[in-house]
């Protein structure tokens, strides 16, 4: 009889482990570059959440049809802990002036967020939500994860995941037309630096491949 994917990969199959890459890299680059806003730290997330998926492959039940919940509870751990090593330079890189992002791939990237703009004034309104519901919305609605799915990621009922999406969105109403004013009151009064935008990288997940490569 064939083996599932999950049992490959808790034998240490390197090429189930290649598959799982190849089907979820940039999906889990996607989610976490939502979240951070950051091109590099999320490529920085991809690589731990598969140098974490690889260590803790042994814990992964044999049961269940994919493996998109659990790489994304392993994804959502690694961003707990970026968020917490990132708290004391947070204040200082948020007094430089913003620059505007020219992506290559905005469709891709940020759906039906209008703009760089916009998607750091929720990112900002985010960050004033509990982190069970900032968790919750970047599953449901970054990662477009089924209540079931992301109820699996984070290891509670599927009702609670209904409740904490509801409470996020309705707060996130609120809380992003208040950043949007902020800074649009902050831009009236700031002198934009030379030199236009940055770019934001088309090879977004290179630097993990050698995780890819290495292991098989």
């Amino acid at each position: 009889m064939e083996l599932s994917l999950r049992a490959r990969l808790r034998a240490g199959d390197q090429c189930a482990y290649g598959e799982i890459f190849d089907e979820h890299a940039q999906a889990i680059y996607g989610y976490a570059v939502r979240r951070l806003g950051d091109w590099a730290a999320a490529e920085d997330v991809v690589s731990l959440t598969f140098l974490e998926a690889w260590r803790l492959r042994g814990k992964l039940r044999e049961d269940g049809e994919g493996v998109r919940p659990w790489l994304f509870g392993i994804a959502t751990n690694v961003l707990r802990n970026t968020a917490r090593a990132g708290r004391r330079h947070r204040a200082a890189m948020e007094r430089l002036p913003e620059r505007e992002a020219v992506p290559d791939f905005a469709d891709e990237l940020v759906e039906r967020l209008e703009d760089s703009r916009r998607l750091a004034a929720v990112r900002r309104a985010l960050a004033r939500l509990r982190r069970g519901d900032r968790e919750v919305f970047g599953l449901c609605v970054w990662a477009g994860m089924e209540y079931a799915a992301a109820a699996e990621a984070l290891g509670v009922p599927v009702g609670t995941v209904r409740s904490r999406l509801s409470r996020a969105r309705a707060r996130l109403r609120v809380l992003v037309d208040a950043e949007l004013a902020v800074g649009e009151r902050a831009a009236g009064n700031r002198v934009e630096p030379a030199g236009g935008g940055g770019q934001v990288r088309n090879d977004r997940v290179g630097a993990v491949r050698s995780i890819q490569g290495n292991s098989r």
